[in-house]
């Protein structure tokens, strides 16, 4: 009677235990659905960790086109900045697919309006897009590594033999039957077994973790895509319906997937259900069996599996584009794209969407602009807004600016040049070859719109000037329009045919320097420089000479010695 008191008490609490547990995800699960409302066009509050942006390029980089970013451009721009102010997802699918669609400028129309009429339906129908928040919230994410990291190793897995496995389960049925007539042999040749079973099962868990996770992973997929696409909206039935093709092939991967859907989590969910399910896992192998089933299924599916990836990841990449639109204070705009015989890059009202309290400038450019003015003015700040928005508008139909109007160019940027140590290349090697892989672009008689900030600054102003001029008339004509910053005021009058001059510039007034940041036609006037060594400084002695000799050079067009 006793044993029986103490075994009901044990499962009443182990019952309070477990409804507690699913009291408190309820109510999580609420929380989280009512800051989806309530945050919506709030700036972004993800953290990022090292580890956590390693898989950021695994979508990207299994999936490359014509057209799309290269280093150089992503790393001028700061475009890391540009994804982490633009991603809300809230799993790893979306935020690799959000990554790549930043990265891969399109010039299909159709693709860039069918993004739109699925934002514009998230926008307008709020529990909606909650809705499917809350569905893909709960793919969750894969750790440091991208899911295609663990597909593109299945091979190195070999085939997968349960034999072993299901032998060893078959022991203990004689086991359990010798109980009623040996309990103490029959209770001791358990305890063996299991004890062989739990130390044989990390020896092969530890092998098969990651893939175990991934196949989790994959399974939470194909769950969500199954709840996503009986959803009723006709901007994303072409979603919804690929989906649905790929969830009933992959149908056979999914059989008893139980096993290995919770297994991951059941060490740190806190769950006593899953812990002891957890063990049933160690002692059976039970995750361990219906891996080596998933394994050769999702050899014949890997193809399903990545539409899936590229469906449910679009998706969400298209709600996150909608809480970034509505956290722009500023405003934003939908591009418009006119012909290659329109080439022209018209932006009005444009900002920079990384500034807090941005200056907005207005560009009509139907030929290359070149920008003079000091250090500070805004020059480089000027042409990343330009570059970012012309990247927004070919990938995520949207313009940090109040109208926006240009053809589909492949966009190149050679700005933020370094010395390549590790290579053994000085900036000059360097420069002269981002250079290059835009001339060469351009003789592929592609529509290109390039950035270039301070034309080969690695060396002597003469040669510099000499052939700057020859790269940045290189650089223009119908098939391109070339943005380029530059200190040698010369170029504006060596290029005058080529180019519209454009400046920025400061103001020295009690003392004091500032900056409008506005744009303004024609060429550089002012010559703070020296002055501004003064106003931090300088000796008279050096600032009083360098005007002299800056005067002389002016008038005599020699260095007086």
């Amino acid at each position: 009677m006793a044993y029986l008191l103490v075994t009901a008490v044990i499962f009443v609490l182990l019952f309070a235990v477990i409804v507690r547990e699913m009291v408190q995800q309820s109510k999580r699960r609420k929380e989280f659905r009512q800051s989806l409302y309530d945050d919506f066009g709030t700036m972004p509050k993800r953290k990022y960790t090292v580890e956590n942006v390693l898989h950021l390029q695994g979508y990207y980089t299994r999936h490359p086109e014509e057209g799309q970013l290269d280093d150089i451009t992503w790393n001028d721009l700061n475009m890391d900045e540009v994804f982490r102010r633009l991603n809300y997802t809230h799993s790893a699918t979306g935020e690799e697919y959000l990554y790549y669609l930043l990265r891969s400028p399109s010039e299909n129309r159709e693709q860039l309006e069918h993004m739109e009429q699925v934002m514009q339906w998230f926008r307008e129908h709020p529990d909606d897009r909650v809705d499917l928040q809350m569905y893909l919230s709960e793919l969750g994410y894969t750790g440091k590594h991208s899911l295609y990291d663990y597909i593109e190793n299945l091979d190195a897995l070999g085939e997968r033999s349960n034999k072993k496995h299901h032998l060893m389960n078959a022991l203990y049925f004689p086991l359990i039957a010798l109980i009623p007539f040996r309990l103490s042999l029959a209770i001791a040749g358990i305890s063996v077994l299991g004890i062989y079973q739990i130390v044989t099962y990390f020896k092969d868990k530890r092998e098969m973790e990651p893939y175990i996770i991934s196949f989790a992973y994959i399974m939470r997929l194909i769950m969500t895509g199954e709840k996503i696409s009986v959803m009723q909206i006709p901007a994303c039935e072409k979603e919804f319906t690929g989906m649905w093709e790929c969830i009933q092939k992959m149908k056979g991967i999914r059989r008893g997937s139980f096993w290995v859907f919770t297994a991951s989590d059941s060490r740190t969910s806190g769950n006593p259900l899953e812990v002891i399910l957890d063990y049933l896992r160690m002692m059976f192998h039970l995750d361990l069996i219906i891996f080596n089933r998933m394994v050769k299924q999702l050899r014949l599916h890997v193809a399903d599996a990545d539409r899936l990836i590229s469906l449910a990841g679009f998706l969400e990449a298209a709600v996150s584009v909608c809480w970034f639109r509505a956290s722009l204070q500023e405003g934003f705009c939908l591009p418009e794209y006119g012909n290659a015989a329109q080439a022209g890059v018209s932006i009005k009202d444009g900002y920079h969407v990384l500034l807090e309290h941005p200056v907005k400038n207005s560009i009509d450019a139907t030929k290359g602009v070149l920008l003079t003015g000091s250090n500070a003015s805004g020059k480089s700040t000027f042409l990343k807004m330009v570059a970012i928005n012309t990247i927004l508008a070919q990938t995520i139909h949207t313009c940090a600016a109040a109208s926006y109007r240009a053809p589909f160019f492949r966009l190149y940027s050679s700005m933020s040049l370094r010395d390549d140590l590790a290579g053994g290349e000085s900036y000059y090697i360097v420069e002269i070859k981002s250079l290059k892989r835009i001339l060469d672009a351009v003789k592929e008689e592609q529509q290109v719109l390039c950035f270039v900030d301070e034309v080969l600054r690695g060396t002597n102003t003469v040669e510099r000037i000499a052939a700057s001029t020859q790269i940045l008339k290189s650089l223009s004509g119908s098939q391109v329009i070339c943005f380029a910053a530059t200190h040698d005021i010369e170029l504006t009058e060596l290029l005058r045919q080529e180019y519209d001059n454009y400046h920025f510039e400061e103001e020295i007034k009690d003392g004091d320097l500032s900056f409008e940041y506005r744009l303004l036609k024609g060429k550089a006037t002012t010559r703070n420089a020296i002055r501004l060594l003064e106003l931090i400084g300088y000796s008279s002695e050096i600032t009083e000479t360098a005007f002299a000799d800056a005067e002389y050079f002016m008038k005599n067009g020699t260095w007086q010695a």
